[in-house]
């Protein structure tokens, strides 16, 4: 595209020709744009010289546009439409909306989230195209190169001011094992912990989840008391789970996924920790004028809300049914 022509042009000149089609009187059209008669008559003379051609002829009936206004009138409207769209912006419909999101989350916040959350694009955006990312690290980078669009993470201790964030809420730790593990029904303690096999969850955050004792408590054990296993997959560790000694720290609403977690228990942590999960839900400030991530954030943070609100009656009771049953 030669883009040397429109150096040439000013935008206002098509407004004021577009006025003049419609008043047919530079006093009318003066008075519709604020300015002096005077002034309207330099446009017009502006325009005359801009298209090579008279525009308007006095008559009996007013000013008469030209075979040549009449054929700029064709298309001048819809471009006046299109210019003054793209000012202010297209209205938004999610029922419309076409293209690609990227979402990066970890599997376990997954694994509840995104039920509900597809669920209700599938029915309110279907032409959205969603993409999740499990495992990504340097999120905060990824953001602000676009190669992701939203990140719900463990949140991080500081944001700087390029980054949207929102609180998503508190997860409580809870350790998880097979039904009939050997520490079902004992009081959970670091030195009982450090006699079994650990599974930890893979978090791809630059703070991760540390399990750990309290400051100033000590392990009566050797200078490493866990087996390790560090693991992405969650269905994978839950069967591992099932099938050994194991034990896994968890957030404790995954035991809210009744069939996943069949088999398996939820049991307090030693009482001198106070292990919880901050989760936060991040975006970049080159989204902020975009209607779709903007209605996408207001859903996801809506979803998350919900879910919430979701009485915990059931995990309670799975949390203490493992220790009556042992007991």
């Amino acid at each position: 595209m030669d883009t040397r022509e429109f150096s040439k042009v000013d935008l206002n000149l098509l407004i004021s020709l577009q006025v003049l089609m419609e008043e047919k009187s530079v006093s009318r059209a003066a008075q519709r744009l604020y300015i002096t008669q005077p002034a309207m008559s330099k446009t017009l003379t502006r325009l005359r010289t801009l298209f090579n051609d008279e525009l308007f002829t006095r008559s009996s009936h007013g000013m008469q546009p030209t075979p040549r206004a009449l054929e700029l009138a064709g298309g001048l409207r819809e471009i006046i439409g299109d210019i003054s769209q793209l000012l202010s912006g297209p209205g938004f419909d999610p029922g419309t909306a076409e293209g690609d999101i990227t979402i990066a989350l970890s599997e376990h916040a997954g694994f509840r989230l995104l039920p509900r959350l597809l669920a209700q694009l599938s029915e309110r955006a279907p032409r959205l195209n969603i993409h999740i990312i499990t495992r990504i690290e340097n999120q905060l980078e990824a953001l602000a190169r676009g190669s992701i669009d939203f990140a719900i993470q463990i949140k991080q201790s500081g944001y700087s001011a390029d980054y949207r964030v929102e609180n998503l809420g508190v997860s409580p730790l809870a350790i998880l094992v097979r039904e009939g593990h050997p520490l079902a029904g004992m009081d959970i303690t670091w030195a009982r912990l450090a006699q079994f096999p650990l599974i930890k969850l893979y978090a791809s955050t630059q703070e991760r989840l540390e399990f750990k004792p309290a400051e100033g408590v000590t392990i009566p054990t050797a200078e490493h008391p866990f087996a390790t296993l560090e693991i992405s997959h969650l269905l994978t560790a839950l069967e591992l789970l099932r099938q050994s000694n194991y034990f896994m720290p968890a957030p404790a609403y995954l035991l809210q996924q009744e069939r996943a977690t069949a088999g398996i228990i939820g049991l307090p942590l030693p009482r001198d920790s106070d292990l919880n999960i901050h989760y936060a839900l991040v975006s970049h400030k080159r989204t902020t004028n975009s209607p779709l991530h903007n209605w996408l954030w207001d859903l996801i943070t809506c979803t998350i809300r919900d879910l919430r609100s979701i009485q915990h009656r059931k995990l309670r009771q799975r949390m203490t049914a493992g220790s009556e049953d042992a007991g």
